[in-house]
């Protein structure tokens, strides 16, 4: 069965950085299109940041310039570095398989 477990999160001060992975398995990994979205409370769900299979990326606007989306095939595993982090970036992370595709239990990323 499809599994996303995401990891790297935790509390950073602003200015700061941090990796989120997210290590898959249970589908064919490098022939999906993969994504990350968040959820701060009290707000809907956005979507950060896209990689499609071929290695297309798509960056939200309030990320671009600071995060940076990767794989890493060999090891079914989805990035996502965070660098200038702002309080505003404070939310759960998730990782996705496509647009509306199995998600994972999320990471926390708490910016102060």
């Amino acid at each position: 069965h499809v599994q996303l477990v995401e990891s790297g999160g935790g509390s950073v001060q602003a200015g700061g950085s941090l990796r989120l992975s997210c290590t898959a398995s249970g589908f064919t990994f490098d022939d999906s299109d993969m994504g990350w979205y968040r959820q701060a409370p009290g707000n809907e769900c956005e979507l950060v940041s896209t990689i499609s299979s071929d290695g297309g990326t798509y960056y939200a606007d309030s990320v671009k310039g600071r995060f940076t989306i990767s794989q890493d095939n060999a090891y079914n595993t989805l990035y996502l570095q965070m660098n200038t982090l702002k309080t505003e970036d404070t939310a759960t992370y998730y990782c996705q398989i496509g647009e509306n595709g199995s998600r994972g239990q999320g990471t926390q990323v708490t910016v102060s």
